[in-house]
């Protein structure tokens, strides 16, 4: 049912799409935090998710392993139990209220395989196994601000323990004017994986408005052209920046270390219509 509903953290709000009868977001403090299509969750209705699943669809195929670090109403778990059937997932999510209402009103008992872990992200990458994972999601808010102790070295090393070599992580940054924070979330995953791609409509790209950006990265060569060419080919006709380009845009940049004073860019009041 749409409304207001009291969860762990605050405020949860759903809204019905009226355009699509199985259409859902969810929001936080006017923030839309996820959309799902419970009639069709291969329906991916925000820029940055379509760009996460760029990224995944180029993964060789087949079932996967995957961690979520930041659950919301689980519209990647659900895309891939729809698009790699037989796959895996550990959603880590901190909020138990509002686990509870994604499984009342969302239907999350649906998805296949999947175990919620009510922990934050720290506390459960250190209670997983190694190699456990062949792709890592870390797309974690509070409100629209990524905690930034998600966004350091030593959380990344830990990342890297879990994940299996060759496996993938995605990461969803918010940025704004000269993308700052973003530079230094891609120096801190560089400093713990050696390949890297970045994925953004072009204008947040060149850092003119505040958006979101996916960071990709892995042990190994990602598969650039596929990347290139899908994320081109999306409505946002999205940019792939890696290599040379990728290092030029880090540069002067230094990774985040736990115990600094970082602030993670706020967004702007108006761009969510507040």
């Amino acid at each position: 049912m749409p409304g207001r509903y009291t969860v762990t953290f605050g405020e949860i709000e759903l809204l019905q799409d009226l355009d699509r009868p199985g259409g859902w977001v969810l929001s936080k403090d006017g923030v839309p935090q996820s959309y799902v299509d419970l009639d069709d969750p291969t329906y991916l209705d925000f820029e940055y998710v379509r760009l996460m699943a760029v990224v995944i669809d180029a993964l060789p195929p087949g079932a996967l392993d995957v961690v979520h670090v930041g659950g919301g109403a689980c519209t990647l778990p659900r895309y891939l139990a729809a698009t790699r059937p037989g796959s895996r997932h550990i959603v880590v999510e901190p909020d138990e209220g509002l686990v509870r209402l994604v499984r009342e009103q969302l239907r999350l008992k649906s998805v296949p395989r999947l175990k919620v872990r009510v922990l934050d992200g720290r506390s459960a990458v250190g209670g997983l196994h190694d190699d456990s994972a062949d792709l890592f999601v870390l797309d974690a808010f509070s409100g629209a601000v990524m905690p930034v102790e998600l966004a350091t070295v030593e959380f990344m090393t830990g990342v890297s323990r879990v994940v299996r070599d060759g496996g993938t992580l995605l990461i969803n940054v918010a940025d704004g004017k000269g993308l700052p924070f973003t530079r230094r979330v891609l120096a801190t995953v560089r400093r713990v994986f050696p390949h890297a791609v970045l994925l953004a409509e072009p204008g947040i790209m060149r850092g003119r408005r505040f958006g979101n950006l996916i960071v990709a990265a892995s042990t190994r060569e990602l598969p650039l052209e596929t990347l290139t060419r899908q994320a081109a080919g999306g409505l946002n006709q999205a940019r792939c920046t890696y290599g040379e380009a990728l290092t030029n845009f880090i540069a002067g940049a230094a990774p985040i270390h736990e115990g600094q004073p970082v602030l993670a860019p706020v967004p702007p009041s108006t761009i969510f219509g507040n």
